[in-house]
């Protein structure tokens, strides 16, 4: 366990096993410009490229945490850059979960789906549990929904509707909305328990 990790861990970021087992399993340093693979163990984020950057490791840690995905759940990850919070997705949900992956930024989605083939993700066929999209996150994907659970990587002004519609009745979405993280838990179709917590920067979800 390195000593990012563990950290994390004394800091109470890190709190859920299958999610501290991601953390040492998924290597950083993969998913990070070559210039950057030293610096893959600071606790800050990251540029990737394209006006994009890898997130704060204790933000993905406490956003992972939220949204709670289990073993064998669907899930849709909006915003997934340089392909981190997939490949830790994915081996949360395990072999028969699923993560569909969505990317506006063409040259960006396919490193971060080379990224994510490095530890076998990749739905080819039959196989692995990840499926890549380029495509404006703000309109989810409807033919993958519904969804157990959402994670956003980028801030919007305002949920996306379409985003609540795609989630399943009992299904988590943790979203940036300007400089506040949003948790939702779906209870029926039109109601939902919600969580703010202020106080965090994210880059601008990318629309059509």
């Amino acid at each position: 366990m390195n000593s990012l990790i563990n950290d994390l861990i004394k800091k109470g970021f890190l709190k859920d096993e299958k999610i501290i087992e991601a953390f040492s399993d998924i290597d950083r340093a993969e998913f990070l410009p070559e210039n950057f693979y030293k610096e893959s163990l600071s606790d800050v984020a990251l540029p990737i490229g394209y006006g994009q950057a890898i997130s704060q490791p204790s933000v993905v840690a406490l956003m992972l945490s939220l949204l709670d995905a289990r073993e064998g759940q669907k899930v849709l990850d909006i915003g997934s850059g340089s392909g981190w919070t997939v490949a830790l997705l994915c081996h949360i949900v395990g072999r028969n979960g699923y993560v569909g992956a969505i990317e506006r930024i063409e040259k960006l989605l396919e490193w971060g789906k080379k990224n994510v083939d490095k530890y076998g993700y990749v739905k080819d066929g039959k196989e692995g549990q990840a499926e890549f999209f380029l495509a404006d996150g703000s309109k989810g994907l409807s033919k993958r929904a519904p969804f157990d659970r959402i994670l956003v990587s980028a801030f919007s002004d305002f949920i996306p509707p379409v985003l609540k519609e795609q989630l399943k009745i009992g299904g988590k979405m943790v979203i940036p909305i300007k400089n506040n993280l949003w948790f939702l838990e779906k209870k029926d179709s039109d109601k939902f328990e919600q969580k703010i917590y202020p106080g965090f920067s994210f880059v601008p979800l990318i629309k059509d």
